[in-house]
């Protein structure tokens, strides 16, 4: 890559990051749970809810911000000829491990994305899930040192990577149309919503960036580990933090505390190994959840594998009773983030090249 090539994509990556910080926070103003502006997860859980995955009837609405990313992602991809029909990479591996990145989110109640709007909010109790997600990431590192690799997904015939963006358009119809079969809670956090023209444009805004300039929250970190300073990524990162506090400042969002933040929990243990499964699924699958539903929106079936897994295990967490809530864990959801552990612990033992 040329110097003028770098320095573009630098400033792609600072725009994207800085985006994501800022109107992260800004959602929650307009409407979304508080210190949740963009929370991948939590829009999973409500989306599988309206979708009758699960019966919680706190948790159902068609998050539109999850639409906008799949399909910004799409229209820009397509604009600048980058949309590519690509898959059959360990897909069923990819599949189950959508399923636990939700899993082990639920434990934490937050994606990555989620878990540094708390942090840069005041929440201390996301310092766990901090350390958890390096650690995650660094034994996914390890890893991939040592020859663990899913391998890399091959350009298909067909359209199959059109599958989940149409499926995305689907949903759009069924949020604007509102059949009986789509179910809308009047209470709890999915009733906490921004104006849907609002998230819908906030969504396709962060897609288009996040495809162009390819952010994620723990490629950041990985990059930062990898290159430090020298990563786009990296800086990318900082931008988003830097945008996050200070617009949490302007805001009155900030609220330094342990104790009665909204959103969170004290178990820090679970906390932790939570995040740490995420940050290790993130690395084996390369990306976090938002960066699954980036990559869909490219064409990458195996990606979009990953996002049919993350709408189950947003049944299923919920379901099960494995998401945590402000009073703290339950038993499945601790066994649940256990199996998630002894999973990629697994499939990074039969994945690894022996000649590595």
């Amino acid at each position: 890559m040329s110097p003028s090539l770098r320095d573009r994509h630098l400033w792609i990556v600072l725009v994207a990051g800085l985006a994501l910080g800022i109107l992260g926070v800004l959602l929650a103003v307009w409407g979304n749970p508080q210190n949740s502006g963009i929370c991948v997860s939590c829009f999973i859980e409500n989306s599988a809810g309206a979708l009758g995955l699960h019966d919680n009837e706190r948790m159902q609405y068609l998050r539109p911000e999850l639409i906008g990313f799949v399909l910004g992602s799409i229209f820009c991809a397509s604009i600048f000829r980058e949309f590519r029909s690509r898959g059959g990479s360990a897909p069923l591996a990819r599949l189950v491990s959508g399923v636990f990145l939700i899993v082990g989110s639920a434990v934490f109640i937050g994606c990555p994305i989620k878990l540094f709007l708390r942090l840069t909010a005041g929440d201390i109790t996301s310092v766990a899930g901090l350390i958890g997600l390096v650690a995650g990431v660094w034994i996914g590192l390890q890893g991939l040192a040592r020859g663990v690799d899913l391998g890399r997904p091959e350009d298909e015939r067909g359209a199959t990577g059109l599958l989940v963006p149409v499926g995305f358009v689907l949903i759009l119809f069924f949020l604007l149309a509102r059949p009986t079969f789509i179910l809308f809670s009047d209470r709890g956090s999915a009733a906490q919503h921004a104006p849907l023209l609002i998230s819908l444009a906030v969504g396709l805004l962060l897609g288009a960036f996040a495809q162009r300039s390819r952010f994620c929250i723990t490629g950041s970190v990985r990059d930062g580990m990898l290159m430090g300073s020298r990563s786009p990524l990296f800086w990318g990162f900082l931008a988003f933090l830097i945008g996050a506090f200070v617009t949490s400042m302007m805001t009155g969002q900030f609220t330094l505390g342990l104790y009665g933040q909204p959103g969170a929990h004290l178990e820090y243990l679970w906390s932790f190994l939570g995040m740490l499964l995420v940050g290790w699924l993130s690395v084996l699958i390369g990306g976090c959840p938002f960066r699954q539903l980036i990559k869909a929106g490219e064409g990458d079936a195996d990606a979009g594998l990953a996002v049919i897994g993350m709408l189950l295990g947003g049944g299923l967490v919920q379901s099960w009773d494995i998401a945590a809530t402000a009073d703290g864990v339950a038993l499945p959801g601790k066994i649940a983030v256990l199996a998630g552990l002894a999973f990629v612990l697994t499939v990074s033992l039969l994945f690894r090249d022996r000649t590595a």
